[in-house]
């Protein structure tokens, strides 16, 4: 079978990988995007993926260069606002609510919310309007070899293909790092998030909400109004089988414990789509890349969903794949190109996973001492105004 020849290709269909096939082929590179789920109708992925993807403002830039912002900002929530509030008392009720406004670093918000279906859709859509991109959904990686020339990738229907630079944007457990025996340094929490969408009375009036009290933070994200009513995105994180108890609650039951789990700042809390459960861990590659290939996302690193960093880390990732390759064509896929991607990912990618790491540690204090010192010293950091800009200046990569 003769051998295909490709500038880039993204092994990965997530928002991720679809985000880096738009944003090469807008660039002008030929690229081939691999994606071994099979293709789905709108219906259906409406129910299969009911998570939602904040993209704070660095990532903007990213999405408006790859030609999908205009896309997607007029189904897009606005965060203004990130509210937390402790409930780690001896009552579920909030004793301490502390407010980051971005107007105080910035005139936009902090970032923008939409539903994981949409955004597959809409990039989707981009990509057949890029002449030089070709998605190919149901096809995976089966093999990779690194040779001096190019990353030559054998192709799940058969097809190999040669490219100047292999992407991986394949997920946590990536194919493509374990072909080429890049490990990766797993953190194992014992928690699950239930992941939901709801509705309301209150308005959320575009303030994200992470309330914290023992298990893991419970998460309210803005969602565009449902059927005239609020809605908001639900990320409930708890021990692993307390996760998988609220989980099978009745509906009745389970709308009980999240509205009292979420200290009623929204009102009664209405199940808007079905629960799903997934599995919270921490997790970073041994190194982020390999000759002519670059890992990004959650190939490179996973961490968990508290305050919107990974998909966050993962355009940042591919923010500085771009700037190196349309800054040197030439040298794309070459030693000189990735040995830069990692002097400029590799610190970030460690200190974010470690600082997410130890804010999580924290959300899931249950002894009552050591909850009240996690009360004490959030109301002492946001006390601080130049520290309190600088940790939302840090949360959103700004300098």
């Amino acid at each position: 079978m003769e051998r295909q020849q490709v500038d880039v290709l993204v092994s990965g269909g997530g928002v991720a990988g679809l985000t880096a096939a738009a944003a090469f082929g807008a660039a002008g590179f030929s690229v081939i995007c691999v994606d071994p789920a099979p293709p789905v109708t709108e219906e259906t992925a409406r129910d299969a993926d009911i998570r939602t993807t904040a993209f704070l403002q660095p990532s903007v830039a990213v999405l408006e260069a790859a030609g999908l912002w205009s896309r997607l900002r007029p189904h897009a929530a606005p965060l203004q606002v990130m509210r937390i509030i402790d409930a780690g008392g001896a009552e579920p009720v909030a004793r301490l609510t502390r407010d980051f406004d971005a107007a105080d670093v910035s005139d936009q918000p902090f970032g923008w919310n939409l539903p994981n279906w949409l955004l597959r859709r809409e990039m989707v859509a981009r990509l057949g309007e890029l002449p030089t991109v070709t998605f190919c959904p149901g096809v995976g990686t089966a093999g990779v070899t690194a040779r001096g020339d190019a990353a030559l990738v054998r192709l799940s229907d058969g097809r190999q293909v040669a490219a100047r630079l292999l992407v991986a944007a394949d997920g946590r457990n990536s194919a493509v790092r374990q072909a080429l025996g890049i490990g990766a340094r797993t953190i194992r929490y014992g928690q699950k998030a239930v992941v939901l969408a709801v509705t309301h009375p209150e308005p959320h009036r575009n303030v994200s909400t992470e309330i914290h009290r023992s298990g893991g933070p419970f998460t309210l994200v803005p969602l565009p109004d449902r059927e005239g009513l609020p809605a908001s995105a639900i990320v409930w994180m708890e021990r692993g089988a307390e996760a998988e108890r609220l989980a099978a609650l009745p509906v009745p039951e389970f709308e009980a414990a999240m509205t009292e789990r979420s200290c009623g700042i929204l009102g009664p809390l209405t199940l808007a789509s079905r629960r799903a459960v997934w599995p919270i861990i921490g997790q970073i590659a041994d190194r982020l890349t390999a000759p002519h290939t670059a890992l990004i996302a959650e190939a490179a690193h996973v961490v968990p969903p508290i305050g919107a960093q990974g998909l966050n880390m993962s355009l940042a990732d591919l923010r500085a794949l771009i700037d190196l390759a349309t800054e040197t064509p030439e040298a794309l896929g070459s030693a000189a190109m990735l040995a830069a991607y990692d002097k400029r990912r590799h610190l970030d990618v460690q200190m974010r996973v470690r600082g997410i790491d130890l804010l999580n540690r924290a959300s899931m204090l249950a002894p009552q001492p050591l909850r009240d010192l996690r009360a004490g010293l959030l109301g002492a950091l946001y006390g601080v105004a130049p520290v309190r800009r600088a940790l939302m200046r840090a949360g959103l990569g700004l300098r």
